[in-house]
């Protein structure tokens, strides 16, 4: 009997980044969703330390404790107000004090903590994708236009709604060019970014690149970061002239 080729179909890792120093402790609240594994793994391979703690396993005071470099907020089941567990405390907590990345649901905590409307989207989506119009800042830097994002959920956040302290960031547009759904958030004073899809799914395009993006944020305003990544630069600067 002739011997059969055999075929290795097992997935192939991307190369991890190096470490990013900034991100030594990274925080990943679990909110009970498969997902929240394949947010882990774009985190650590673009060089954070992560630890994960499920949303009703772990105290405020222990969050606290822990003094994390980052907070990220997983995707998870249900709504933002009834089955996020210590989610919302804890965006409430480290806002303006560290970068804040909510994702999905985390979008919608974020969403809820400053007094928005997390309701039906007028469509039900599982495994979908879309095109996303987007900002180009933040965590969308470096990304294309109307990219493939894909999408599970039927709640979002409504745009008659809007927080004053938040701006959208990201939308799915609608055929007259106006913007449709609600794809992403900011704060307009604290590094804190939401997207409601899903960067970690393998059908979003350049879902790592919004990981890395984030990964790089520093301290808890847009204004420390601008001078936290000033002082980077500068530093660096000088490290190679000086070679």
């Amino acid at each position: 009997m002739a011997s059969l080729d055999i075929i290795d179909h097992s997935p192939h890792h991307p190369d991890p980044s190096p470490p990013v120093p900034t991100a030594s402790n990274l925080i990943l609240i679990d909110n009970y969703d498969s997902f929240t594994w394949n947010v882990y793994q774009y985190l650590a391979l673009e060089g954070a330390t992560v630890t994960v703690y499920r949303n009703d396993q772990i105290t405020l005071d222990e969050l606290i404790a822990k003094n994390p470099t980052q907070l990220v907020v997983s995707p998870g089941p249900g709504h933002p107000v009834s089955d996020s567990g210590i989610s919302r405390d804890a965006i409430r907590q480290f806002a303006g004090k560290i970068p804040i990345f909510g994702v999905c649901m985390g979008e919608q905590c974020i969403f809820d903590v400053y007094g928005g409307d997390v309701s039906s989207a007028g469509e039900i989506l599982h495994g979908k994708t879309s095109p996303l119009a987007h900002d180009s800042k933040g965590v969308y830097a470096g990304l294309a236009q109307e990219l493939p994002v894909t999408r599970y959920h039927s709640l979002a956040g409504t745009h008659g709604s809007l927080p004053e302290c938040l701006e959208v960031t990201s939308w799915i547009p609608r055929e007259d060019g106006s913007k449709g759904v609600i794809m992403g958030v900011r704060h307009k004073e604290y590094t804190i970014e939401g997207v409601q899809f899903h960067p970690e799914s393998i059908l979003s395009k350049d879902g790592r690149l919004m990981f890395k993006n984030f990964l790089h944020l520093q301290g808890g305003t847009w204004a420390e970061n601008e001078r936290l990544q000033k002082l980077a630069a500068a530093n660096d600067f000088a490290e190679a002239t000086s070679k």
